[in-house]
């Protein structure tokens, strides 16, 4: 049930990703404050975990170069992240171009409205640095960490 939960929780992150990459690309906000509220309610209302309390969250930037994420990664790891991998997604052409993902995390409790300050800075901070986007987060028991 606990694996059920966080595959579920899983899947409305992405897809509030994909909410965010289809506002970016219309040039309007990406992953909104009240959508990070609805995201805090359905975790209070869905599982037994206690947000006030540290949780593990990760965080993934896209490229189409992994090259410019390998050089985000230890700038990324000098401000407290851990490193976990960057992989190519899977594509369902040969033609599709390739996408690169970054995976970070880090141990840390948030509420809404700090997540939506550190999903201005990562927003930002993929902006600054030249990388396709950052794609958002998703959010498991801390002791989850391997």
């Amino acid at each position: 049930m606990r694996r059920q939960l966080l595959i579920f929780l899983k899947i409305v992150v992405l897809l509030m990703s994909a909410n965010a990459a289809f506002s970016q690309s219309q040039g309007s906000a990406v992953i909104t404050k009240p959508e990070l509220v609805e995201m805090f309610e359905n975790i209070s209302r869905d599982t037994k975990w206690d947000m006030r309390e540290p949780m593990l969250w990760g965080y993934f930037f896209t490229d189409s170069s992994k090259e410019r994420l390998e050089k985000v990664a230890p700038l990324l790891e000098q401000q407290g992240y851990r490193f976990v991998e960057i992989f190519l997604s899977d594509k369902e052409t040969e033609s599709e171009p390739d996408l690169w993902w970054l995976h970070i995390e880090k141990v840390e409790v948030h509420t809404p409205d700090s997540l939506d300050q550190r999903n201005i800075f990562f927003y930002k901070f993929a902006k600054d640095h030249k990388v396709g986007t950052y794609d958002g987060m998703d959010v498991g028991p801390a002791n989850a960490v391997h």
